[in-house]
């Protein structure tokens, strides 16, 4: 009996059997195995070159893994710039109060070279040059008479680059006095400086 899907006419062969004459379900192909694997790309056979996709994309993958890094690494750098910059102002204003004191340069000693007149008092004048910085010069003045002062102390504020420290020495009766003021500076620093002047009076007994 002949199949009534055959196709009409006699030229007709069936050598090849097509899917639809399988009344059953189809055979299960054989699993092949990949001839390499690089990376998440199998590749299979030869002159097979299409990649099986990874389940995503490996870049979004990557993103994903290193924003979580990346925002702890910028907090961590924003403190880390905090920090140094805390460190810097405490630093400095740790410097200025604590740090080195004032420093001195020169140190000289001037009166008025004519001398004071007859009971009058010289005013010896000793100009301590300074940085500018704040602190506290500790000096005192010897006399050629043999006294001296005991330690005196000067404060110098900021900013101020010079100390200008007075010896006022008062002088009574006639006749001629070589005197010499000298000013020991003892601390921050030691430094010493005089002058020379000559206290004058020839005043006659019982005048004015």
């Amino acid at each position: 009996m002949s199949d009534p899907r055959a196709p009409e006419g006699d030229d007709y062969s069936a050598t090849v059997l097509g899917s639809h004459w399988f009344s059953g379900p189809p055979a299960p192909a054989e699993p092949v195995a990949p001839d390499r694997v690089e990376g998440s790309v199998l590749r299979f056979g030869p002159g097979v070159t299409a990649a099986m996709p990874a389940p995503f994309p490996l870049d979004a993958a990557v993103a994903v893994a290193a924003a979580p890094r990346r925002r702890r690494g910028a907090g961590l750098r924003r403190y880390a710039l905090a920090a140094v910059v805390l460190a810097a102002v405490l630093a400095y204003l740790g410097w200025q109060r604590f740090g080195p004191g004032i420093q001195v340069g020169d140190v000289a000693v001037s009166t008025d070279p004519a001398g004071p007149a007859c009971d009058a008092t010289a005013d010896v004048v000793a100009v301590v040059a300074t940085d500018g910085r704040p602190g506290t010069l500790t000096y005192r003045w010897v006399r050629s008479d043999g006294t001296k002062s005991e330690e005196l102390t000067e404060r110098v504020p900021r900013g101020q680059r010079e100390a200008r420290l007075h010896l006022l020495w008062t002088f009574r009766g006639t006749g001629d006095y070589q005197a010499k003021a000298e000013l020991q500076l003892l601390s921050p620093a030691q430094r010493t400086a005089s002058v020379n002047f000559t206290y004058h009076c020839s005043r006659q007994p019982g005048a004015g």
